[in-house]
């Protein structure tokens, strides 16, 4: 065994609690060093927890346009609920409706109208109506992927807030190009397509112009953003900590050779100062309670004796 202060050699059999060359207490010198090692480590650590809350801050409420970002990207994943068209079978004793839209779709499925669209399609009757909505609902899916997408995107912005930013810009931008191409095929297969006949009739909706206006908005406020920028408000030498802890962790820098604190501005040495003496106000007030409870028990036990 060697000893953890001056690396002398002690003896199995030696179990005194101080070392033989230098003196010092083996085991407190070895509890103070390892709770100096902890409050850097935690130093550091914490420095890295705090600049990811400061980036998921910066990009979600950050700032207003963050604010009308998030609005926005929740209410164009909402919009996708407002029917793009519907398509009505009606036969006797018979009628089915198909919405295309995100409700509709679910509803359809559950009942089963989803998957027999193929067998309506081949039929005579109902060919052009079904035509119509299965190309609508192909544009409807893919953007409700780009809208899928542009929400993981925002929960994962606050990996790269800047690069996040353009990458909603042109997301949005296909949307939008998705939504025109939408509201163009409603009009066309209401148009042109589908004639209202006694066995299917085919109903205009107005989701693809809603989902149009939100993605133009986000478009907007995603280029504000790119043009002002994401900065995150980082604690004064928290990045030096972040770079400092990954020497650390590498091997480059160790961690013994630190002082304590590492990095401290004036406002942290302040803190920390106040803390201290609030800690030293509260040690001197339990010290005289103390001494006054004892004396209070002496003069009782003092009073009883005579």
């Amino acid at each position: 065994m060697k000893c953890p202060k001056c690396g002398g050699d002690i003896p199995f059999y030696d179990l005194k609690p101080n070392c033989r060359h230098c003196g010092v207490n083996i085991l407190y010198y070895t509890q103070d060093y390892l709770l100096e090692r902890d409050a850097k480590k935690t130093e550091l650590e914490s420095a890295v927890a705090r600049m990811l809350i400061a980036r998921i801050k910066a990009v979600f409420v950050g700032s207003l346009l963050a604010i009308f970002r998030m609005a926005f990207i929740i209410g164009a994943v909402c919009a996708l609920m407002i029917p793009f068209c519907s398509v009505t079978f009606k036969l006797p004793f018979y009628e089915e409706k198909f919405t295309v839209g995100l409700i509709g779709i679910i509803q359809s499925y559950n009942n089963g109208l989803l998957m027999g669209l193929m067998n309506f399609f081949k039929s005579p009757l109902f060919s052009s109506a079904t035509l119509g909505a299965l190309v609508v609902s192909a544009i409807f899916a893919l953007l409700a992927v780009i809208d899928i997408v542009i929400l993981v995107v925002l929960i994962l912005s606050f990996l790269k807030p800047d690069k996040t930013a353009k990458i909603l810009r042109n997301a949005s931008v296909a949307a939008c190009i998705v939504s025109v191409a939408a509201q163009i095929a409603v009009f066309v297969c209401n148009s042109a397509v589908v004639t209202d006949t006694s066995y299917a009739s085919f109903d205009i909706g107005f989701g693809a112009a809603a989902c149009l206006v939100i993605h133009l908005a986000l478009v907007f406020i995603n280029a504000r953003m790119i043009k002002k920028g994401v900065e995150p408000t980082y604690r004064e030498f928290d990045p030096k900590r972040k770079e400092l802890l990954k020497k650390v962790k590498s091997g480059e820098v160790n961690l013994d050779d630190l002082s304590l604190p590492i990095f401290e501005s004036e406002e942290e040495y302040k803190t920390r100062m106040k803390e201290f003496e609030q800690a030293m106000e509260e040690e001197a007030a339990a010290e005289l309670e103390n001494e006054l409870e004892n004396e209070a028990r002496a003069r009782e036990e003092e009073a009883n004796t005579k």
